[in-house]
């Protein structure tokens, strides 16, 4: 299988290839400078420079199990990322942009990385803390510390991603059955629900411009997110309104698992499989 990484531009309504690889490439993030973009594959980042697409090696030292969950700071000067090559469970990690050492966030396991809050200074990433199986929304600071739990238990929660102004977490949730879309203040007060369909919708991602939300949508009645089966990119707007199909195709876990918009939000990235 081929993975295809693709740009989807919102005024044409076209998508251009950028690169096709036999590795199976995952997750892509969109520099801040708008010129590259960040993927995984075989556990290691790469760096895709959009003038003249290739994969290049970002060094992250230890860290060399890398998964889908990784993204840039908004000035551009780090990255964060998931690893398990402590084996202790997935942990994240600050790294420069340029690469180097990575230095560990979250002391505790597992803990997946999934956005950065526009100044900055917070993570949103899911976790499972204890016995406990199910996955809550968490937000730490950049620099670790005390994480504050968002959502408790009331179904798996997962893809957290910051709202362009900062003051909301979009995730997706299955508390009421399957995989749907939700929206809370940054606090984790005012949990709501966006809107209520059939197909198992997952990874929602704000655009920079605070115009769309972009997500990831699974057939009715898929459990989890899995790999390799046909999806659709849907965009709405904020309010859950104007919900749309822009793109099918075969992807799933690896297509827009993090933020992937163009910093002016006029377009994003994702990977398909062919």
């Amino acid at each position: 299988m081929v993975s295809s990484l693709d740009i989807h531009d919102l005024a044409s309504g076209r998508a251009q290839v950028v690169l096709q690889s036999d590795l199976r490439i995952e997750a892509p993030n969109w520099d801040p400078s708008g010129a590259n973009l960040l993927v995984n594959a075989e556990g290691r980042l790469y760096r895709v420079p959009l003038h003249r697409p290739q994969l290049i090696p970002v060094a992250t030292g230890a860290a060399i199990r890398c998964n889908n969950d990784h993204g840039i700071s908004p000035d551009g000067r780090w990255i964060v990322l998931t690893s398990h090559h402590e084996m202790q469970g997935a942990q994240m990690y600050k790294v420069p942009a340029r690469g180097g050492e990575p230095v560990k966030i979250s002391t505790e396991a597992p803990s997946w990385f999934h956005g950065c809050s526009p100044d900055g200074q917070r993570l949103a990433y899911v976790a499972a803390r204890g016995s406990s199986r199910v996955l809550d929304v968490y937000t730490i600071g950049v620099d670790g510390g005390a994480e504050q739990r968002l959502t408790m238990g009331e179904g798996q929660c997962d893809g957290p991603d910051y709202s362009a102004d900062g003051t909301r977490i979009y995730y997706n949730c299955d508390r009421d059955g399957h995989a749907q879309i939700w929206v809370m203040a940054v606090d984790g007060q005012d949990r709501r629900q966006v809107f209520t369909d059939d197909f198992a919708n997952w990874f929602p991602h704000p655009s920079p411009d605070g115009a769309h939300i972009l997500y990831l949508a699974y057939a009715p009645g898929t459990v989890g997110h899995p790999q390799d089966v046909p999806v659709a990119l849907c965009l709405m707007d904020p309010d859950g309104g104007n919900r749309r199909r822009t793109l099918e195709f075969i992807g799933g876990q690896g297509s827009i698992n993090v933020p992937c918009w163009a910093p002016d939000g006029s377009a994003f990235a994702f990977v398909r499989y062919c």
